[in-house]
């Protein structure tokens, strides 16, 4: 194994970087010195018993079955505990569910295995995929700082502004978490959960999904970039520049373009579950390698990746890809691992695939 190590030792929460985040580490320790305290009582009784009342010393058990006030005591003062724990409890799950006036609110859409998020009141959108190279994962490369902890697109948010999360899921059940922003919430398909933050200071914070969602659980990293109110919309208006640029590039590409940009692509959405080179892990992900869809009919290979296959684990990725995205991995697609080979596969095999192809197979 290259370059592995270990990860850093934590034995406790940490106070995060939101006022809830705070409160339930307070309310944390508040309840762990009430279960010490509790614990010291108890071992103390139970040890001066042992030693004091041991046979060794002549001790004789007394002869008797019960106590009215005794069985009292035992019943009225573990209730009166827990009713003094459930206050500050209950005041902290009030305010964790107090969602009013917030000013950002985002949705959060769990895929196998990435998150979209969603500006809804700024009309941006976006995939935000893991981005550790595919060589750390096979062992091949020292792996980096923050190895699986890593997104091409990371969440971008503003500092001391009320941001409601509206958390759901596109396929099974995930969970959106960030510890430093005391938010842990279930991404059930067909449902959403609500969650809010006051982020106090800028930084980078991350987290990942806390769901066994599958076989690339693990690889569904968060990362949140908290900015001041200047740099968060100095990224608003570079985001609305290039959401623009998005909608006017449907222009035809080159092949090596269109194998270069397909080759990212592919290496973010695909290699996951078809591996970087192809072979696929059968029988659950088919080999792409001489694959009669990728080698096939242009219309086929185009409807397959747009709308997935019902019944299998292939996902459908017409509104979690641009037409230039489909056009780019599906070109990269049919002219790797030997798949452009005509007078193997026949004259369908290869080709170049542009935009308005993808855009046509959307409408029909």
């Amino acid at each position: 194994m290259v370059g592995t190590k270990l990860a850093a030792l934590q034995y406790n929460m940490s106070p995060g970087v939101t006022p809830i985040s705070k409160e339930i580490y307070g309310l944390h320790m508040t309840i762990f010195w009430i279960c010490v305290a509790i614990g010291v009582v108890v071992f103390s009784v139970m040890f001066y018993a042992i030693f004091k009342h041991r046979k060794s010393k002549g001790a004789i058990a007394a002869n008797f079955h019960e106590h009215p006030y005794v069985e009292f005591a035992w019943a009225f003062i573990p209730f009166l505990i827990l009713v003094l724990m459930a206050i500050p409890a209950t005041k902290v799950l009030m305010r964790m569910e107090d969602n009013s006036q917030a000013v950002v609110n985002i949705k959060v859409t769990g895929y196998q295995w990435r998150w979209k998020y969603e500006y809804l009141d700024k009309g941006i959108s976006f995939f935000s995929n893991l981005s550790t190279p595919q060589e750390q994962i096979d062992n091949k490369a020292g792996k980096g700082e923050w190895y699986l902890l890593e997104v091409d697109k990371p969440l971008v948010l503003p500092i001391n502004k009320k941001i409601r999360f509206l958390v759901t899921s596109n396929d099974v059940v995930h969970s959106w978490w960030v510890p430093a922003l005391g938010i842990k919430r279930d991404a059930i398909p067909g449902y959403i959960h609500e969650a809010w933050a006051i982020i106090e200071k800028p930084g980078v914070y991350r987290g990942q999904c806390a769901e066994l969602c599958g076989m690339h659980h693990g690889f569904m990293p968060i990362v949140v970039i908290a900015k001041t109110q200047a740099d968060y919309n100095q990224w608003l208006r570079e985001q609305g520049s290039s959401v623009g640029d998005e909608e006017n590039k449907l222009k035809r590409s080159s092949k090596v373009d269109l194998m270069q940009k397909g080759e990212g692509v592919y290496k973010t959405t695909c290699a996951v579950c078809h591996k970087p080179d192809g072979v696929g892990m059968p029988p659950a992900f088919p080999t792409l390698v001489g694959s009669k869809v990728v080698t096939g009919v242009v219309a086929k290979h185009l409807e397959t990746v747009l709308h997935g296959v019902k019944g299998t684990a292939m996902q459908a990725f017409a509104t979690q890809l641009s037409d230039e995205d489909i056009a780019a991995v599906v070109t990269y697609q049919r002219n790797s691992w030997g798949n452009d080979n005509q007078q193997k596969f026949g004259k369908a095999a290869g080709g170049i695939i542009q935009p308005e192809q993808v855009k046509e197979s959307r409408n029909e």
